[in-house]
């Protein structure tokens, strides 16, 4: 039974338990490149710091979106698997958020489709984010530099000032 590439959950991950899964009955994997996204206070402890942040997705249009670009990432890298793992519901700083996980014969094809990937869900993803600071809660629009990440890939993305769809993962 294969196992899935995506999971969007509201419990916490586990980084060695995913990579073995990826990487059971596949001897032709050379190479493991991960990255894990996690919540952060992006002030330092200044005014605006994030005490809590909140995840929305759309069940069942989430999975399929990302399932799409997964399949474009196998198009355009020699991979031979990858998986996505990402959390929604409340977290907390020091939560981590979404796990992107990629095998490939070399290194040169995982990092590349694990970026890709990266890329994609921070701008493509349905996902929406609200973070709520000392001044209150705020849902946080997508960036203009996440949009140019995406861009270096060739697909053309306006988000910017979308609020909160696609950037669930800064």
């Amino acid at each position: 039974m294969a196992l899935a590439r995506v999971r969007i959950q509201t419990e916490d991950f586990d980084l060695s338990t995913e990579v073995a899964a990826l990487r059971a009955e596949d001897a032709g994997v050379g190479a493991v490149v991960s990255f894990i996204g996690t919540v952060r206070d992006r002030n330092g402890g200044a005014a605006g710091e994030v005490s809590a942040m909140e995840l929305e997705h759309y069940p069942g249009m989430t999975e399929r979106s990302v399932e799409g670009m997964i399949d474009e990432a196998h198009r355009r890298f020699d991979i031979r698997g990858a998986r996505v793992v990402h959390r929604v519901g409340p977290l907390l700083p020091r939560d981590q958020i979404v796990l992107v996980v990629v095998t490939s014969a070399h290194r040169g094809q995982a990092f590349q489709a694990c970026e890709f990937l990266m890329d994609y869900l921070k701008t493509q993803a349905p996902f929406w984010k609200k973070e709520t600071t000392p001044e209150g809660a705020r849902w946080v629009d997508a960036r203009v530099a996440d949009d140019a990440a995406l861009a270096r890939w060739g697909i053309v993305a306006g988000n910017a000032g979308a609020a909160g769809q696609g950037t669930a993962s800064k």
